[in-house]
């Protein structure tokens, strides 16, 4: 199956809310189709179906958000279910650990099909070595840089800028209304850390579970590949 390439406001409005695909939004108030039903019945529809839906339903969100081919989901799949620990977790950690996801969580790029574009394009490094490749697997130490000569390095900036006035805002308010444990998908996650002059950035531990930024029962993303 190939990696999606069609309209992005129709898969959101039937899996709701994926950023890592598109950060817009649909106001339409029905999911798509002929038969759409109203999208407040929609979040409860998953459980009123059978089981092998609702599985199927969580594997999209994932597919779609990191925007992965079903091989190579199903690769991830195999790699976390020969690792020690929950299966669903590791499936999570692998695919938030890959670069385009990195590079999207960091606040360099819009969504991570953006993302996925500048690093084929060579316009980040890993430790120093240029590294084209969307699918490399970060790990604890790496240090993640934008190329000296890069084109794009002032665009790269500006919307880091931009991300970074959201992230001051939303912490700011966080403050105010004493909310510490809601994790939003545009906050830098705890395993990361980034320079916001240089936009240097490091990898600073593993990937942990609340700060995923999709909604997902890995559960029975795990169970639909088990059958």
């Amino acid at each position: 199956m190939s990696r999606y390439t069609g309209p992005r406001i129709k898969i959101i409005r039937r899996l709701g809310l994926l950023p890592g695909l598109t950060q817009k939004y649909s106001s339409r108030t029905n999911t798509p189709g002929q038969h759409g039903v109203d999208l407040s019945k929609a979040s409860q529809q998953p459980l009123l179906r059978n089981d092998y839906t609702f599985r199927l339903f969580q594997r999209q969100k994932l597919r779609f958000h990191y925007g992965v081919t079903e091989r190579q989901l199903i690769s991830y799949y195999r790699e976390a279910k020969r690792c020690q620990g929950s299966t669903g977790n590791l499936l999570l950690e692998l695919l938030e650990s890959r670069f385009d996801s990195t590079v999207f969580r960091l606040g360099f790029a819009p969504t991570i099909p953006a993302a996925r574009q500048l690093i084929n394009h060579g316009h980040f490094k890993i430790n120093g070595k240029r590294v084209t490749i969307p699918s490399f697997l970060c790990q604890p130490g790496d240090k993640i840089s934008i190329k000296e000569n890069s084109k794009v390095k002032s665009q790269i900036q500006n919307f880091f800028n931009l991300i970074q006035e959201r992230r001051n805002g939303i912490l700011k308010r966080m403050e105010e209304i004493r909310c510490t444990d809601v994790k939003i998908f545009v906050l830098i996650p705890s395993h990361l850390t980034v320079d916001p002059l240089t936009l240097d950035a490091k990898v600073i531990g593993r990937v942990q579970r609340n700060d995923i930024p999709i909604f997902v029962n890995e559960l029975k993303v795990v169970e639909y590949y088990s059958r």
